[in-house]
């Protein structure tokens, strides 16, 4: 993918975060526009040193390590980051990345009805079994650190 369609995608994501960090958590645009830039400046640099760097990581691991260099004690910018940052609500980006996901896998929904009724009762029971135990370690958790 030529980075000016890569620039576009993220200039999308960073209207659809702002978006939702409006709509969802009453956060105006003005005051997420500085962890937007950051957030998507850090993407965009993962995906950049993805493609120079010969060692074939995945752009996702690029994106954390420069996430986690910009936001570690050694940076001279590490305050304004994690301030900026904060600014936006952990799901807001997710709201996109659970669209962009949606919309990757509408052309297979065809493909996943061809394996039958058996795939349907194995995703509901993966589903399930996922909330339920997550459900359990939190009560557990929360319940031995006595916040509940």
């Amino acid at each position: 993918m030529r980075y000016i369609e890569w620039a576009f995608l993220f200039l999308l994501s960073g209207l659809g975060i702002g978006l939702a960090n409006y709509v969802g958590f009453h956060v105006s645009f003005g005051e997420s526009l500085p962890g937007i830039l950051i957030l998507l400046a850090i993407a965009f640099a993962g995906v950049i040193v993805s493609r120079l760097v010969p060692l074939r990581l995945p752009i996702v691991a690029y994106v954390s390590i420069i996430g986690l260099l910009t936001a570690s004690p050694l940076s001279p910018c590490r305050e304004f980051v994690i301030e900026a940052a904060g600014k936006i609500n952990f799901t807001a980006p997710l709201t996109m990345v659970g669209a962009y996901a949606g919309m990757s896998i509408s052309d297979q929904v065809k493909t996943f009805a061809k394996q039958g009724w058996k795939m349907i009762l194995i995703g509901i029971f993966v589903m399930t079994g996922t909330f339920v135990m997550s459900a359990i370690i939190a009560q557990t958790t929360l319940s031995l650190t006595g916040a509940i």
